[in-house]
């Protein structure tokens, strides 16, 4: 298997060219200030791939349910957009024998604060910084010893997106794109061979809150919708990938998602 850290590299150099050069091409241009709120509610499901060595040396794959909530709303300083994000997931997943398998529930907060600008008339830009904190859990269910990982980490992420606004005969359409990555942060893990009642019955603590960076935690979150009207609604399907890795204390760590997501956009002022 790769190491961890070599996973996505071409795609974390994609991804900070594209960030830099999103930045130097909007500097220049005049932001725009929606002082309207969007609340976007969806549901997606799809494929996950798991490997946690601290559970087992394999892959499990299965089926994952998520709930995705954004809102971006204005802020108290006027050049500045609010966006709040809360994910919920559930899967359950099997080893390649099919002899076993696992479950997994994660709950996922971002905050943070964007700032936009018009590139042309119908294409909408905007880059950010947020808060990224995750809290969940794996679980094999034919381990008697360690059968269950904690996953615990608070980030500091950087976060872009685009919206590109058309029209099909007369009726409003727009194609959005939003990406968040992880830059560095704290992370809960045990050390390679301790065990969860070393750490909390004895209070043997291992180098367990570990500090990250991108080449610790090489990960990536984005999402691509196309929001279309519908009964006098605004309704969105698309895709999801969340790809989260970790390699820390000699243990290795990944939960790739691949999702279709559905759901309805709302707009108030």
């Amino acid at each position: 298997m790769k190491a961890v850290s070599s996973v996505f590299s071409p795609m974390s150099s994609i991804r900070g060219f594209i960030l830099i050069a999103l930045l130097s091409i909007t500097a220049s241009l005049p932001a725009q200030e929606p002082d309207s709120t969007m609340r976007v509610r969806m549901i997606g499901i799809g494929t996950v791939n798991i490997l946690d060595t601290y559970l087992s040396p394999e892959n499990y794959t299965g089926t994952e349910i998520r709930y995705v909530s954004i809102t971006s709303k204005p802020s108290r300083w006027n050049r500045l957009r609010q966006r709040i994000i809360h994910q919920g997931d559930v899967s359950v997943s099997h080893n390649h024998a099919d002899n076993n398998n696992e479950m997994a529930g994660f709950y996922n907060f971002q905050y943070g604060l964007t700032h936009g600008w018009m590139l042309t008339e119908d294409l909408y830009a905007w880059v950010g910084g947020s808060v990224d904190a995750t809290l969940g859990f794996v679980y094999n269910m034919r381990n008697s010893n360690n059968p269950a990982q904690a996953k615990v980490a608070l980030n500091l992420a950087p976060m872009a997106g685009l919206t590109y606004k058309f029209s099909i005969k007369h009726r409003p359409f727009s194609l959005n794109y939003e990406a968040t990555a992880p830059l560095c942060g704290l992370m809960f893990s045990p050390n390679y061979g301790q065990s969860y009642y070393e750490i909390f019955n004895r209070g043997n603590y291992d180098h367990n809150i570990v500090p990250t960076t991108l080449i610790s935690t090489p990960s990536l979150r984005q999402l691509l919708t196309l929001e279309f009207p519908l009964l006098r609604r605004k309704f969105r399907i698309g895709y999801l990938g969340d790809y989260q890795q970790a390699k820390v204390n000699h243990l290795k760590y990944h939960n790739y998602t691949h999702a279709l997501v559905v759901g309805m956009t709302i707009w108030r002022k």
